[in-house]
């Protein structure tokens, strides 16, 4: 078996201060595939370690000096993406940007695990009228089993643009969550470091002093006994993006989002109600919900208001634990 083929790269003072995929980008010019969104996927992956340490995050930034250690993958077969028909809950839409009400269960982006049936197939198949100049570009990704409001910029400099207007104070991204526990306080901010795993780069761990700064803001809708665990639906609201944020800050809380494979716990297992134990057990997804967006146009400065409203899943789950959708 042949080595996996590796690159040392020392950072230079030019490097110095600049992200770490941009350092990677730079000295790695010469590798066929070393784009920006590959470079940050073997960051994120764990395949890329600085000084000896793995690499915390695409945008960490380099030091003169810092030995830059690359494990460079196999080049795959080039991924192409292939319009498909498909039917998109369009919320809004104008001549920069859309917004899509995405179904849990739907790949947001192709990968090589799922190259075909994407919310991405999709809006290239819708994309086909557009003018030569636009294509459509995620702003913003969620999870396969999260359902709700994706933006998608039509060309790419309405992408950053949009990307600014998410990240201003003016902006507001708001989700449905129902957790398992009995939530007090009544509302709250969740300020958790977050890191990959470093035995499973695909989780992420919530710590006070490791990790990059994240905080959540949560507000309690509502909530029953379900004897003996307790329900509660929550407003979770995003002031930064991170990966699995509220799924990982909810968790480490002790309210585990109901449904979630990953961070969650089978706590429908406490119920005593049969019924409602029974659809607590059979939830297919995690019982989170990207609902409510609003933020400053960035071409006009008019305010958009989005919303999605509670799909029949959710919704049903909440009607049988005794809790309304709110409006």
């Amino acid at each position: 078996m042949s080595p996996v083929p590796e690159r040392i790269v020392i950072a230079t003072r030019a490097d110095a201060g600049q992200r770490l995929d941009h350092v990677l980008r730079r000295h790695l010019a010469d590798v066929r595939g070393a784009t920006r969104t590959r470079v940050q996927a073997w960051i994120r992956d764990g395949g890329v370690r600085v000084n000896g340490r793995p690499a915390a995050r695409p945008a960490a930034r380099a030091v003169a000096g810092d030995a830059i250690q690359v494990t460079l993958p196999d080049e795959p077969a080039r991924l192409v993406m292939d319009a498909e028909a498909a039917r998109l809950d369009v919320l809004y839409e104008d001549d920069y940007f859309l917004a899509i009400n995405k179904p849990s269960g739907l790949v947001v982006h192709p990968t090589y695990r799922h190259p075909t049936g994407t919310l991405m197939n999709g809006l290239l198949w819708r994309a086909r009228a557009w003018p030569a100049a636009q294509r459509p570009s995620l702003v913003g990704r969620l999870d396969k089993l999260t359902s709700g409001i994706v933006l998608v910029a039509k060309t790419r400099p309405m992408h950053a643009a949009l990307q600014r207007a998410l990240a201003s104070a003016a902006s507001r991204k708001d989700y449905l969550a129902l957790v398992y526990g009995r939530v007090t306080p009544a509302r709250g901010s969740i300020d958790l470091r977050l890191h990959r795993d470093d035995r499973d780069r695909r989780r992420v761990v919530a710590s006070p002093v490791r990790g990059v700064p994240s905080a959540t803001q949560f507000e309690r809708l509502a909530r029953v006994a379900a004897p003996r665990v307790g329900l509660t639906l929550l407003r979770c609201r995003l002031l930064t993006g991170r990966m699995h944020q509220i799924r990982v800050h909810l968790a480490a809380r002790g309210w585990p989002i109901v449904g979630d494979p990953v961070y969650g716990e089978p706590r429908w297992t406490a119920v005593t109600d049969a019924r409602l134990a029974s659809a607590l057990h059979d939830c297919p997804r995690q019982a989170l919900h990207a609902w409510q967006l609003a933020f400053p146009h960035p071409s006009t400065g008019a305010p958009i208001r989005i919303g999605a409203a509670v799909p029949e899943d959710l919704a049903g789950l909440l009607a049988v634990a005794g809790l309304a959708p709110p409006a």
